[in-house]
């Protein structure tokens, strides 16, 4: 039998074929980029001008004290959370209509509220164009308070604590509805903090009765004072505290962290790492440091009711804290000023932190949703492999495996392993990392790092 020799032109022909296949098939596996040149623009956008009037604003109510009075336009809470949805509402106009400006009001009672009261949130939603169930949300609180948490009378400025998230997420608001999100974007003015956290609790159960898929909750209580009471002035650093292990976790999934491992790798801690991620990436002169607690020692804030059911929420705030501004009456006292007036502001530094925020929200929501069902194997084997659900959602061009070693705090090795199910990671022992993965977008984005199991789930 003799053989037939291949012409020239056709050996040609087919070394382009094989070369173009060769080409897609490397195209298909190389890695998205890592950035989005649009939240370079963001991270500018906030306008310091405008967080000083709107904080102007709101402490020119006199007192935002939960039971202070609802019915005047001039003082009292009922008048601050009034402009409050008044703000939104022309933010909303000048978009076209792209907020829905809605209350959420709870008659509730308590240590702090003897008598039934109504607790409003005033909330903006910016609804998503592809996965509007898929939620991330940014928080300050309305109320204020003086020394005497009762005292609802009493003239409570409550400037930097918390006027300033308010304001923050009004000014979050008019930057970020400029653009279109896959996922939608919630902007909430809470309530009843300072009485009990009450206002979280009635958001998170309105996030469940909407069927929200709550992916983050970044609570901003006091991001705009830069002196501390030990004498520090620092306009250059922030505060993120998170949950370790889920409060919200049940006995059969403690048992399985127990022997698995997790502490440090709740949805929470985990949002935390991504928001210090996007930070390095984006934002210039600010240094995140991840707080691995619930809160400041022994203390609570609004993202608390938001872990109780089970969903991921952190606090945001300022690195050193000045007691004397804080629930006090005002008054000067042995040569000390104190109550939380507001000269105790810092509008650059209440822009910065804002814009923290508007970073986050706007590349979680780009970004598509964690990986669900994450699981991990390679007991007693050379190599540990990582399964989760593909998504049929389009913005997912792939994922990105994690990996860090146990006595790291934050993701230290990823790898980019395209659109599949399923990933080993040859020769490297389930015993000595800790692994995670995320979900990846086209556009730059990237979502927050999801651990194995019920301990990391989102």
């Amino acid at each position: 039998m003799t053989s037939k020799s291949i012409p020239l032109s056709h050996l040609s022909i087919l070394a382009i074929i094989l070369s173009l296949s060769s080409t897609a098939s490397a195209a298909n596996l190389a890695a998205p980029s890592q950035e989005d040149m649009r939240l370079y623009d963001i991270a500018v956008s906030t306008n310091p001008k405008r967080l000083k009037a709107d904080v102007e604003k709101l402490v020119s109510f006199g007192t935002r004290h939960t039971l202070s009075q609802t019915q005047s336009d001039t003082r009292g809470i009922g008048a601050a959370r009034r402009w409050i949805k008044t703000e939104f509402e022309h933010i909303s106009k000048a978009c076209g209509g792209c907020l829905e400006v809605i209350t959420l009001a709870d008659t509730v009672t308590g240590k702090r509220i003897p008598d039934p009261s109504e607790v409003v949130n005033v909330i903006a939603i910016q609804h998503g164009s592809l996965d509007p169930k898929r939620v991330v949300m940014m928080s300050g609180d309305i109320d204020s308070r003086v020394s005497d948490v009762m005292n609802s009378t009493s003239v409570s400025p409550g400037a930097n604590d918390n006027a300033s998230g308010v304001a923050g997420a009004i000014e979050a608001a008019r930057v970020l509805s400029k653009y279109q999100f896959a996922g939608t974007i919630v902007y909430a003015a809470l309530s009843g903090e300072e009485q009990g956290l009450y206002g979280g609790v009635t958001l998170a159960q309105y996030a469940k009765d909407q069927d929200w898929q709550v992916e983050a909750v970044l609570n901003n209580d006091m991001i705009g004072n830069i002196e501390g009471v030990n004498g520090v002035i620092d306009n250059h650093s922030v505060r993120i505290f998170s949950e370790g292990v889920r409060i919200a976790e049940t006995a059969e999934e403690a048992k399985e962290r127990y022997f698995s491992g997790g502490e440090n790798d709740s949805a929470s801690r985990n949002l935390a790492r991504k928001i210090k991620t996007l930070a390095d990436q984006y934002m210039t002169n600010l240094d995140v440091m991840l707080v691995y607690r619930l809160d400041r020692f022994g203390r609570g804030g609004h993202h608390f009711p938001f872990n109780k059911a089970g969903l991921p929420a952190v606090r945001i705030m300022e690195t050193n804290e000045h007691y004397d501004r804080q629930h006090q009456d005002i008054r000067m006292e042995n040569g000390v000023a104190y109550g939380d007036v507001i000269e105790g502001v810092d509008f650059d530094f209440n822009a910065k932190l804002t814009a923290l925020n508007a970073i986050s929200l706007a590349s979680m929501a780009w970004a598509p949703a964690p990986p669900k069902s994450v699981s991990i194997e390679g007991k007693v084997s050379p190599s540990t492999r990582l399964t989760w659900q593909l998504s049929q959602q389009k913005e997912v061009v792939g994922y990105r495996v994690y990996w860090r070693l146990t006595t790291e705090s934050e993701w230290t090795h990823s790898r980019y392993v395209g659109k599949v199910e399923s990933f080993t990671l040859e020769n490297m022992v389930i015993d000595n990392y800790l692994f995670g993965v995320a979900s990846v977008s086209a556009n730059g984005n990237v979502s927050p790092v999801v651990f194995p199991g019920a301990t990391g789930a989102f």
